[in-house]
């Protein structure tokens, strides 16, 4: 694999190597991998120091801002409190200068008392603590050697967690899956011990020592999970729970948040009490030395392990995967499940995971049961358009961090004394959004004009203003000889490619503008007037703006046109309004009513261009009539409201990952959900049979695309049903 490393954020340090139970489902005593035995009892103080060395080396050389290091075993607190102070201290005393560290212990809570908790405080060491569930459930595998049950000492160490002093320590609880166990039971059981987080564990398998399955069950650990989420969702998602969350999580574009789930690359590594350096634990159960590594913290850095081959096959992704399972459409979520779980002797671990059915049930069944919210419709995507551009401009506010110095402190406050409807409407122009990105870039690139960029604002601000009638007097800059107030118009104060600064004042009566060669007066700010030129609409009032004014609108791939003059516009207008009412009779379910508010002209091209901007900017050449401009107004609709989801909503991810075929050639499904997107509905307005059904092989191949969100899927139902209705009308 190439590639740079991937460091390590999380180190597991055997503090002992024995345990004080037997439990016969453990994968270090019971799996194939038998080398425990010849390990040390405890670690060693040369062990501990090294490590702790090796630890702060590796976070310094990669700039981690954080480790974590669980103690493990066997079970560590054997190791007892003396030895586990020493841990506590080495590593505290090497890693805290350099990354924060973030101490654990995993313990099946047997010997936990106030000793090893009043040490566990003092450090910070977080409790997760293994348990599967009530006394029935727990007493099936987790008994002492004698056979005695392990239960009562278990609950114990809960109740003391549970105290207020102690509580801050309770990671959770770690429960390992047996179908032969009531799962409600199980759940209840532990719910009612109020832990911070439950994990549920498949129990390790492998081809070659396959899990417990009943005979005829096709999915049974999933029928089991799935019970314990019905009830889960059922009582209100008391406690969190990782496994549930992770696919969640995953279903809805964001990330696995288990080792046994998801595309994430590894980044744990494992130090024995000897001080050898290995592979995460459970690939014991794979093979004797399935681990190894052959490097040691006393002659090898962490950087050694990283490059290993075996450690690199874990940071693969979607690559790391064999080929039935990038063809799945749940990889996303399950990653191909645990990397152990996929050997099989001969073919190692280029196999789907043994528990490949259970998971496919599992994610489907989450995933039915968490239907996506519906999508959100022109008005809420507008909506959240102007939210987003509310976003940036707090972040603008806040980037300055003073070094606006009075003039911006004034303009904010001015601001933010006319927030409220006339701000909202000057914000929701779409090519705000291009003016904030532009600041905001200039500001983090140290650009000279930042701030003249940022104190654009100035002129928002007026224009809201005189919307609200405040009156108010605010200061603007104005560039090559014109004023521009967004969504109102622009005010010719002097020659092409002069500059300067003016004040607004705002009034009831529309409102004035002071300058140093002067003073203008603007009656009605929405017809013209001599050197007033307002933003037009041409055709009803329910027509997108004519925006060619505004600074900020050459955000496009090709050029924009400059002002047009009367009749050009109004012929325009004209042109927009005729294609705008043919598609309103004939797919007005599918031209995306409301989604164009602003309508740009261009200098060339032959079809319509989203630009760097907010919801509802369309650039269109300015040449296009007829049917291409009603075509072209169809497909720009379809593309701003896309763009809009896009901006609000997970609808895929690992885009580029795959290639999947298309009535245009193999495409990522970005492109391939964009061209089907449009393609139904200009399909739909032409009458297109042969193409509806290219498009309905497009939307099969959508079906089966893995890179869909729970919002991606329901969004391409959607089109589905669009599609249906088409052809079925064809």
């Amino acid at each position: 694999m190439t590639g740079p490393l991937v460091p390590f954020r999380e180190i597991v340090l055997k503090v002992h190597s024995r345990c004080d139970l037997a439990c016969d489902h453990c994968y270090v005593y019971e799996a194939a991998d038998q080398s425990w035995r010849n390990q040390p009892r405890a670690v060693s103080d040369d062990v501990i120091s090294r490590t702790a060395a090796r630890l702060a080396e590796h976070a310094r050389r990669h700039a981690l801002p954080s480790v974590s290091v669980i103690l493990h075993g066997g079970e560590p607190l054997l190791a007892g409190p003396d030895r586990l102070r020493r841990v506590c201290e080495e590593l505290t005393a090497a890693v805290a200068p350099v990354a924060a560290l973030d101490l654990r212990i995993h313990t099946n809570g047997v010997l936990l008392g106030p000793r090893y908790l009043d040490l566990f405080a003092e450090f910070g060491v977080k409790v997760g603590i293994s348990l599967d569930g009530d006394r029935a459930a727990n007493d099936r595998h987790r008994r002492f050697a004698d056979g005695r049950s392990s239960h009562p000492h278990v609950l114990a160490a809960v109740g003391l967690l549970q105290q207020d002093r102690y509580r801050p320590l309770f990671l959770g609880l770690l429960c390992t899956v047996d179908i032969a166990n009531d799962p409600v039971a199980v759940h209840d059981a532990l719910v009612a011990l109020d832990p911070p987080r439950i994990d549920y564990l498949l129990p390790h398998a492998t081809w070659q020592a396959p899990p417990v399955r009943p005979q005829g069950a096709a999915a049974p650990y999933a029928d089991w999970l799935l019970a314990v989420f019905d009830r889960w969702e059922e009582r209100g998602r008391p406690v969190p729970v990782r496994l549930f969350e992770s696919v969640l999580s995953t279903l809805h574009g964001g990330p696995s948040l288990t080792e046994s789930l998801g595309l994430a690359p590894t980044d744990i590594v494992v130090v024995e009490t000897d001080g050898t350096l290995e592979q995460v634990d459970s690939l014991k159960s794979a093979y004797e030395g399935a681990a190894a590594t052959g490097f040691t913290v006393f002659q090898d850095d962490l950087d050694a392990v990283a490059a290993h081959p075996g450690v690199r096959a874990r940071q693969r992704g979607l690559a790391g995967v064999g080929d039935a399972c990038r063809r799945c459409p749940v990889v996303r979520s399950c990653g191909g499940g645990h990397y152990t779980h996929r050997y099989r002797a001969g073919t190692g671990f280029d196999n789907p995971s043994v528990y490949c059915p259970d998971l496919m049930a599992l994610i489907r069944g989450i995933e039915s049961r968490t239907p996506a919210p519906e999508l959100p419709d022109v008005p809420q995507l507008l909506a959240s358009a102007l939210e987003l551009n509310r976003t940036l401009l707090a972040r603008l506010h806040t980037e300055l961090d003073g070094r606006g110095g009075a003039e911006w402190a004034a303009l904010w406050e001015l601001t933010t004394a006319v927030d409220g409807a006339g701000l909202d409407t000057v914000l929701a122009h779409p090519y705000a959004r291009t003016w904030l990105l532009a600041a905001l870039g200039a500001l983090r690139e140290g650009r000279p004009e930042a701030m003249a960029k940022a104190h654009r604002l100035g002129a928002y601000t007026a224009a809201a203003a005189v919307r609200d009638g405040a009156r108010l007097a605010v200061p603007v800059s104005w560039s090559d000889g014109l004023l521009h107030l967004p969504t109102l118009g622009a005010l010719r104060l002097g020659a092409p490619g002069t500059a300067g600064r003016a004040e607004v004042h705002a009034d009831r009566h529309g409102f004035r503008v002071r300058h140093a060669s002067g003073e203008r007066h603007i009656a009605h700010p929405a017809e013209p007037a001599p050197h007033w030129h307002p933003v037009r609409r041409p055709g009803r009032a329910d027509a997108p703006v004519l925006e060619d004014l505004d600074p900020y609108r050459d955000c496009f791939a090709g050029p924009v046109l400059p002002r047009l003059g009367p009749r050009r516009a109004q012929a325009w207008g004209s042109e927009v309004a005729r294609a705008r009412a043919r598609l309103a009779a004939t797919v007005p379910r599918l031209a995306a009513a409301g989604a164009l508010t602003t309508l740009t002209p261009l200098a060339g091209g032959t079809g319509p261009v989203v630009g760097r901007h907010g919801f509802g900017a369309l650039g269109l050449p300015a040449g296009l009539m007829g049917e291409p401009l009603a075509v072209a107004l169809l497909r720009g609709s379809r593309r701003a409201a896309l763009r809009a989801l896009l901006d609000v909503e997970d609808v895929y991810d690992m885009d580029g990952a795959w290639q999947h075929p298309s009535p245009w050639g193999p495409l990522p499904v970005s492109r391939l959900l964009a061209e089907t997107y449009e393609g139904v509905a200009v399909a739909a307005y032409g009458g297109a049979a042969r193409a509806l059904a290219e498009l309905g092989r497009a939307l099969d191949a959508l079906e089966r695309a893995a890179e869909l969100t729970v919002t991606g899927r329901r969004l391409v139902s959607t089109v589905r049903r669009e599609w249906e209705e088409a052809s079925r009308e064809c």
